[in-house]
Order: C-alpha cells, then sequence, then structure tokens
C-alpha cells in the first residue's frame, strides 16, 4: 500500500523506490525496512508509512481470527489493501488515477460475479457508474455556478470523474440493487463528515468555501462497511 500510493500519484508508473522529498531513488532495504531515511535528503519517510502497517496488521490478525462467511482471507485482504491504496491516494492528492480504477474494475467483477452472479454485477456497475455520473456533472454545474457569483473565469469541479469510476466499481462490488444501499451510505456519510468538520471549521473561524474533501473514502468505507459487517448486499 505504501509503496503503491508513493509510485503511482508521481510517476505514474511502478519503479524503484524513491524520496518523496527529492525524488533520489532509495535502497529497496531503507525504503521497506529501515532506516528509511533518504540518503540524499535525510527526509525520513512519512508517518502514514507507520500508520499504514500498524493498521493492516490489526487488519490481518482480524480477518485471520474472525473469518468473514463472504471471502477468504486472501480475499478480503487483497480487497481491504485495494480500498486502502484509493483512500490514502485521495486523502493525499484529492485523484483516483486510472490504473487504480482499472485495477478496481478487475477486482470488482471478479468478486462481484463470485457473490451475485453477472447479470447483478454489471447491472450494479452500471447504476453505479450511471449515479455517480449525474453527480459529476451536477457538481460542474454547480461549481460553474458559485465561480459565477464569485465573478471568477475559473472553477473546480466538486466531484472528480475518478469518483465516477469509483461509484462503478462499487457497484460491481455490491450488484444490483446492493449498490443502491451503498451509493446511499456513502452519502450519508459524507454529509454526516462535511457537517461536523464545517461545524469545526466555524468554531476555530478557519471556515473555507472552497475547500475540497475527497469523496473517494466515504465510498470505501460504505462498501467496506456493507461486505465485511454485514449479512447481504444485494
Amino acid at each position: 500500500m505504501n509503496y503503491t500510493s508513493d509510485q503511482l500519484p508521481v510517476r505514474r508508473r511502478f519503479s524503484l523506490p524513491f524520496c518523496l522529498n527529492c525524488e533520489s531513488s532509495q535502497p529497496l532495504l531503507n525504503y521497506f525496512f529501515w532506516p528509511r531515511q533518504c540518503q540524499t535528503c535525510g527526509k525520513h519517510r512519512a508517518i502514514r508509512t507507520w500508520i499504514v502497517e500498524a493498521v493492516f496488521i490489526i487488519v490481518s490478525i482480524w480477518l485471520w481470527t474472525s473469518p468473514i462467511p463472504r471471502f477468504s482471507f486472501f480475499e478480503g485482504l487483497v480487497l481491504l489493501v485495494y480500498f486502502g491504496v484509493v483512500t490514502v491516494i485521495d486523502i493525499e492528492h484529492r485523484l483516483i488515477l486510472h490504473p487504480v480504477s482499472i485495477i478496481g474494475a478487475v477486482l470488482g467483477l471478479i468478486y462481484g460475479i463470485q457473490l451475485h452472479g453477472a447479470w447483478s454485477t454489471i447491472l450494479g456497475g452500471l447504476a453505479g457508474y450511471g449515479s455517480m455520473l449525474v453527480l459529476y456533472f451536477f457538481g460542474i454545474l454547480f461549481s460553474a455556478y458559485q465561480a459565477r457569483r464569485r465573478g471568477e473565469s475559473q472553477f473546480e469541479d466538486a466531484l472528480g470523474f475518478g469518483d465516477v469510476n469509483l461509484g462503478g466499481i462499487l457497484g460491481l462490488l455490491l450488484g444490483w440493487p446492493g449498490v443502491v444501499a451503498g451509493l446511499l451510505l456513502a452519502v450519508i456519510l459524507a454529509g454526516v463528515i462535511s457537517l461536523a468538520y464545517l461545524i469545526w471549521t466555524l468554531i476555530r473561524k478557519r471556515y473555507d468555501s472552497g475547500l475540497a474533501i475527497p469523496y473517494g473514502p466515504f465510498l470505501v468505507a460504505s462498501a467496506v462497511w456493507l461486505l465485511y459487517f454485514t449479512g447481504k448486499t444485494s
């Protein structure tokens, strides 16, 4: 997860590990194990590295000791690693990259057909993609309207197209009609967290109307809840 999240947003491909600060190549032992400090600029790996590893040690133990009925240990872990990569990159870079989406679509088809059958999987994927596409165009119109009100000629999309792709992946995984619950849960989670953050910024007098909150983690959280903690998704 850490390697992928470091590599793809910067170079859009896999290569030898490099320092995110000065982009100099790093020995494998240094990068993956110790001391995790750039030999050129002296920069240490980000704390995210340690958080991700700690979380997935706990997750691996949980999956092993509390098996998920619909997944084997390996299947459940692979899907969670994928979700983790999507979440980390989206939080740090506000991106859901096309290579990541392609891998997600492949995983979505494999897992979805295994869970729901081909027809439900494809219908769920189309429904998820189509629903997010509608929200994407609505977000463009809303952002354009807001920019016009402020007298600005340029604006940032309220929802990235990577979120549209992720909506399709969510649909493949959850099938039809499970994707409906998945999208509704993601919207609720996004609304609750956004409202809480808005209140927090207002209290601290740091409100920023142009602040973008990544939507991918909410789609991921919804999928994880429905796939790992509930009995049925369709």
